[in-house]
């Protein structure tokens, strides 16, 4: 799926997108909280113009940026200037070592992503301290009311169940998820910063619940699930 720079900038600035990322970056700075920030490396897999990458480093991260589409690098680039490492290429087949960043981030890609598993299983091998998802919730209230049944791009995309993310990250990773919350349980009219609607979506809740979920996967100090023969790791001993 193809992007345009000025027209996913664009939805955040209508008032349901600005909510919206106001929402997202709290639930982003929820789940990250329990990691260590100063001197650590965190690498975000499809970027985009860059909207998360901001988040990150205000929270003291050194950040590194990687997207497949050249306009959004560019819009990237422009956004950070030399403030961020930013790389054209493909989540599937990262051109980084072995546990060359601290964490990484996929924050509403793997929707888009050819072929998520793969993408999810790389993001695991590059990052040496764990994982950060951000995925849209197809049991939500937002799916069913606003996107199911259009013809919409969002529409085409692939809409993860929480249990289905949960399957996804053990088989690619090894590893369970550690924490999950969400946020924006209503259905799009309702996301407003006053009133009953805000008392529902601006809460943190489970991760079912919201239509983005987050999800942290930490591989320090765990053991894996099962034997890993994409990629090698051994887990720290606490």
């Amino acid at each position: 799926m193809s992007w345009d720079p000025d027209i996913y900038e664009a939805w955040f600035d209508t008032p349901e997108g600005r909510y919206a990322l106001d929402r997202e970056v709290l639930l982003l700075q929820e789940v990250l909280a329990g990691w260590p920030r100063r001197k650590r490396k965190i690498l975000e897999i499809g970027c985009g113009t860059g909207l998360f990458l901001e988040t990150l480093y205000q929270m003291g991260l050194d950040v590194t940026g990687m997207d497949r589409s050249p306009e959004m690098i560019a819009a990237a680039r422009k956004r950070f200037g030399n403030r961020a490492q930013l790389h054209l290429g493909h989540g599937e087949n990262m051109p980084f070592s072995d546990n060359e960043f601290d964490y990484a981030l996929l924050w509403s890609v793997l929707e888009f992503a050819d072929n998520p598993e793969a993408m999810l299983a790389e993001a695991a091998r590059v990052a040496e301290k764990g994982l950060l998802v951000g995925f849209l919730n197809k049991n939500s209230l937002y799916y069913y009311m606003n996107i199911r049944g259009t013809d919409s791009s969002m529409a085409g995309a692939h809409w993860f169940t929480w249990c289905e993310m949960q399957d996804l990250v053990r088989k690619a990773t090894g590893f369970a998820p550690t924490l999950a919350r969400s946020v924006l349980a209503g259905p799009m009219k309702t996301w407003k910063p006053t009133g009953l609607a805000n008392q529902l979506n601006a809460h943190l809740l489970p991760p079912a619940l919201g239509a983005f979920v987050a999800v942290r996967v930490d591989f320090a100090n765990m053991k894996p699930l099962t034997p890993l023969f994409a990629w090698k790791r051994e887990p720290e001993m606490g």
